[in-house]
């Protein structure tokens, strides 16, 4: 395995050879939220566009042939990324689609439940009264809310695991919260906010036991680690290209064959449909079935791109690195007075995303100290806001790395701190 060289790697990022704030170097510490794109990404899909830009799967002429075969051939890419089949990766909009589309199906399916004739009465996405859908206290919204929503349209109650002290999920109750009532168990593989690094296949294991569906968002794990998806042990995984070197506006829904097709689709129109008729249509099999209207080729291409990237690179290489300058950074920031770190304070289990307060200034504050010296982070409640409240905080700030940073970079970030300290008078 060689070791990365993020000197090099940051040469293939245009926007990292930028400055920021009055002419200082871009520090960039918020690839949770979204990373950065190398060229070969952006070159990609400027190449789509000037050279075979036509709407896929509809199309008898050159150009359409050439964007469905580069539209197809991206997903065999990005299936082979994470060790699947091509016909179970589902393309969305995003994670937070992909998510939706699971919640969906819960509760499209009890709505259609009971009509004589309907083909989408499958049992195991019906809800009942007395039935639970279960989540975990560390979830970004993208995997809460749209869960709330489900419960109640169908009048099913919400549980959830809860988190330790230190941010680890709490597995002593997962025998009482996950029952024979449970229909659905949702949680994150990685913590965008905590960091933690679930044991899912232990909670998928649960759920199946009882006959529930297992869901994992894989949002924070998929771009940093080793991933074969099946060794997750769920039926259904979420995750995003923009937080992988890929372009915004794609996301991904990764399904067992016979999950993907019992499911009832969540958007409904054209490509997806197989016969209509005036009085009722039938649906193409999966993934095509999830993926109605003008599709997006464009990011498609970029993201084969990218895994390409990655690939290159080497997952278990990029995943080293990350551990060694987490582990430097949470040295670095323990060492701080004043400074806490919000979740697991070791580096066992634990993704690059590091959350932390500053005692006496609001986070939005350290951000802004941060901000003006070139240091991007991110500040707030991270679209957890729960997690936020079990650790008593209105909000963090949080520094994350990824294959382009480096040690300066974390030491970027704890001057800046040092400097808020001493500009807001709290050393």
């Amino acid at each position: 395995m060689t070791p990365l060289d993020p000197a090099r790697i940051k040469r293939d990022f245009p926007i990292l050879e930028r400055t920021v704030r009055d002419g200082k170097p871009l520090v960039y510490l918020d690839s949770a939220a979204t990373s950065q794109k190398p060229r070969s990404v952006l070159d990609a899909e400027r190449a789509y566009y000037e050279t075979c830009n036509a709407a896929v799967h509809r199309g008898a002429h050159q150009l359409a042939e050439e964007a469905t075969e580069a539209y197809e051939s991206a997903r065999a890419a990005i299936a082979g990324f994470i060790s699947a089949a091509p016909s179970e990766v589902v393309y969305t909009k995003n994670a937070t689609e992909a998510l939706n589309l699971a919640a969906y199906a819960f509760s499209n399916a009890t709505a259609l439940h009971g009509i004589v004739g309907n083909p989408r009465q499958d049992p195991r996405f019906v809800l009942n009264s007395g039935d639970n859908i279960v989540v975990s206290e560390m979830e970004h919204h993208a995997n809460l809310v749209p869960w709330q929503e489900a419960c109640a349209k169908t009048g099913a109650q919400l549980r959830w695991l809860p988190v330790s002290d230190d941010g680890r999920l709490d597995l002593a109750s997962l025998d009482t919260v996950i029952d024979e009532r449970t229909k659905a168990v949702s949680i994150v593989h990685q913590s965008n906010l905590l960091g933690t690094i679930n044991p899912v296949e232990t909670v998928m294991a649960r759920a199946h036991q009882v006959g529930a569906l297992g869901v994992v968002d894989a949002c924070q794990s998929i771009p940093h680690m080793p991933v074969r998806i099946r060794e997750l042990g769920a039926d259904l995984v979420a995750w995003s290209g923009h937080k992988m070197l890929g372009p915004t506006g794609i996301g991904f829904l990764w399904g067992t064959p016979e999950v993907l097709d019992a499911m009832p689709p969540f958007l409904t129109g054209g490509s997806m449909i197989e016969i209509v008729e005036m009085e009722r249509s039938t649906y193409a099999k999966a993934p095509q079935k999830f993926e109605a209207g003008t599709q997006m080729v464009a990011q498609t291409i970029g993201m084969r791109a990218a895994v390409e990237y990655l690939s290159a690179l080497g997952m278990d290489a990029i995943a080293a690195h990350e551990h060694e300058l987490t582990g430097y950074a949470l040295d670095r920031l323990d060492a701080l007075d004043g400074v806490t770190v919000i979740g697991p304070q070791d580096n066992v289990n634990r993704g690059s995303a590091i959350s932390f307060t500053v005692d006496g200034l609001h986070p939005h504050d350290v951000g802004q100290v941060l901000d003006s010296r070139g240091v991007a982070v991110r500040v707030g409640h991270h679209c957890a806001w729960p997690t936020c409240r079990r650790f008593g905080v209105p909000a963090t700030t949080r520094l994350s790395t990824y294959i382009y940073n480096d040690r300066s970079d974390i030491d970027a970030a704890v001057s800046g701190i040092l400097a808020a300290q001493e500009f807001f008078g709290v050393s």
